[in-house]
């Protein structure tokens, strides 16, 4: 006797996600391409020689891997990626770097990707990469990660705003703010506060979700990309490659 095969539940690994490749290079663009339509979950347009603006206006794309330097400018990357986060807040952007240090990985996240891709790491986790960013996570490794809390370290802002200057959060969240990124735990707040351990996870509650976020951590790196760039990097849950 035949068994009938259960029908499969759709779930969310049936998404189609929309990928959008601007790379320095036609070649490079292309294997980053290919790469990725290995995984037939994803749907890949190569906009390397296209005007990257037009192209991500007319696609919405997911996600969208975008080089740093472009056309031969180190930095024409970098504007790409402040005109898509301003345009098309729900992209996710994740910057193509030359190499792994400080300045470009910083000003990276300052200018709002969700994550770094070097080209020196493996091509086989760019698909991982891919769907940890979809899902709202960062893509960043542990050096990385090192890169932007040394530069919240310098001279953390507690003042967190908008692209207009607006406040995102009230001056006691901003004192809660001001000693998490010190590294107290939430007791250690409360006492420096005088208010219940129970009260600051309310607090730290409510700053998640004015800032869209989901971790203490996303919050420090949120102020450190204010201290330096001066406006948020619209960065979400947290995920170290």
């Amino acid at each position: 006797m035949s068994s009938a095969i259960p029908r499969q539940p759709l779930s969310r690994c049936c998404e189609i996600v929309c990928v959008l490749v601007a790379d320095r290079t036609r070649l490079t663009g292309r294997l980053i391409s290919d790469v990725l339509r290995r995984d037939r979950s994803l749907a890949i347009t190569d906009a390397t020689e296209s005007a990257v603006l037009l192209a991500a206006a007319d696609l919405r794309p997911d996600v969208a891997f975008v080089s740093a330097n472009m056309e031969g400018d180190p930095y024409a990357g970098f504007e790409v990626l402040r005109g898509l986060r301003s345009s098309l807040p729900k992209t996710r952007v994740v910057m193509l770097l030359d190499c792994s240090e400080c300045e470009p990985v910083v000003e990276a996240f300052h200018a709002g990707a969700r994550g770094v891709f070097c080209r020196s790491d493996s091509l086989e986790m760019l698909t991982r990469c891919v769907h940890r960013v979809h899902e709202g996570q960062l893509w960043v490794s542990a050096t990385q990660l090192e890169f932007v809390l040394g530069t919240l370290m310098e001279a953390p802002a507690t003042h967190l705003v908008d692209a207009r200057g607006t406040a995102l959060i009230s001056k006691r969240e901003q004192d809660v703010v001001r000693w998490l990124v010190e590294g107290f735990t939430n007791r250690e707040i409360g006492t420096e506060l005088k208010i219940s351990e129970n009260t600051v996870k309310n607090y730290l509650l409510r700053i998640f979700d004015k800032l869209g976020v989901s971790s203490r951590m996303e919050v420090a790196i949120y102020a450190a990309s204010q201290r330096a760039a001066n406006k948020p990097p619209d960065m979400h849950d947290l995920a170290i490659s």
